[in-house]
């Protein structure tokens, strides 16, 4: 990937809490929208345009969208990321995402039938 393209894509700052949720496995849009209370609309289009510049794929999963990151994450993806994470007293929101989606994870994985076996497969995995 070109690294011009790849910082512009980097500079949105919605595309960048996606990216830092997906590190940690596979989310269904519906699980983006409420970490990040976002639209759906709006949601899509940010993981359409990653999904553009190759850093995330898609899985439909029944009903759900299920998106991933392209694996091996790109060294300055991760490099990006942990950066932020870094200043995290600056950029609260990471830590926050992070907190969100182990919650909406927790209460889904109780409940099985609402949410796509990929994405609590990803959970068990983890644990």
């Amino acid at each position: 990937m070109e690294l011009g393209k790849l910082y512009k894509c980097l500079c949105d700052v919605q595309r960048l809490r996606i990216v830092n949720l997906l590190m940690q496995g596979a989310l269904c849009v519906c699980h983006l929208q409420e970490i990040l209370d976002e639209s759906q609309v709006k949601v899509s289009k940010q993981l359409q345009y990653l999904k553009k510049m190759g850093l995330v794929s898609a899985q439909r999963e029944g009903m759900w969208m299920v998106y991933s990151l392209n694996k091996p994450f790109h060294p300055l993806l991760v490099a990006n990321i942990q950066a932020s994470l870094v200043l995290r007293d600056e950029y609260p929101f990471f830590a926050e995402d992070l907190i969100k989606r182990e919650l909406i994870l927790k209460r889904f994985t109780e409940n099985r039938a609402e949410c796509p076996k990929v994405v609590y497969q990803s959970c068990e995995n983890k644990g």
